[in-house]
């Protein structure tokens, strides 16, 4: 089994970052127990009972009805170090819909649910690590986290490898968005290569005329040019 190596100096955020309220309560006060993983746990299934579906990856088909808002295609690759494709990776993505609003209990902000959008959508990668989304582009929505706070558009991802403790957490956001430099998740990243990596760009390649908007989102698993990724070590 092969040992990740941790993540360079400054690429990460701090998990106490005083401009994103959030962290407060929730970043660990004391040093972090390791926990020697089992072999079950680095290789055991990871994808669940259910089979991927032939529409899994199309957000807009979910329903009868198409959801509201502007229809876009999410694709890239999933890339190890030396920019070798990641066949099999399963990638999940799940966002809010175009008003801003989650499919979830806890978002209670009056912007309207989407009867016809689950917000929500998985896929395998190809042989040569490729994957592709289509969904609708998310609106920016408040976050109560200081003064007129809002977040920008963004759609989170999740990868899975082999095994469950593979699981690798991180988020898109779309070119030329006002409220990124306003943001103080992504702006929690202290070096500014890393933060642009988060940021998907304009694919016209990907643009299916008359019908979405094409973005480019690589991943990176490992390395110095690697996606920022959620770790929990503070």
């Amino acid at each position: 089994m092969r040992e990740y190596p941790l993540p360079r100096t400054g690429s990460q955020p701090l998990n106490s970052y005083q401009p994103y309220r959030s962290t407060h309560r929730r970043a660990p006060r004391h040093p972090l127990i390791r926990l020697p993983h089992t072999q079950s746990e680095l290789t055991g299934p990871c994808y669940g009972h259910n089979p991927i579906g032939e529409a899994d990856n199309d957000l807009t088909r979910h329903f009868t009805n198409p959801p509201q808002g502007e229809r876009i295609i999410v694709a890239g690759r999933v890339l190890d170090e030396d920019g070798r494709g990641v066949p099999n990776a399963l990638v999940e993505i799940w966002q809010a819909n175009a008003a801003g609003r989650y499919v979830h209990s806890g978002d209670n902000h009056p912007a309207p649910l989407d009867p016809n959008f689950l917000g929500a959508g998985r896929a395998l990668t190809d042989p040569g690590g490729g994957y592709r989304f289509t969904t609708i582009k998310p609106g920016a929505y408040p976050w109560r986290n200081h003064h007129n706070a809002w977040r920008p558009a963004h759609i989170h991802f999740s990868l899975f490898g082999s095994g469950l403790l593979s699981r690798l957490i991180t988020q898109m956001y779309f070119p030329n968005d006002p409220l990124i430099a306003l943001d103080p998740i992504i702006n929690g990243i202290p070096d500014d290569a890393a933060r642009q990596r988060l940021v998907s760009a304009f694919d016209l390649l990907q643009t299916e005329p008359e019908w979405a908007l094409g973005y480019r989102f690589d991943i990176v698993l490992r390395g110095r040019c690697a996606t920022l990724f959620e770790d929990p070590r503070p």
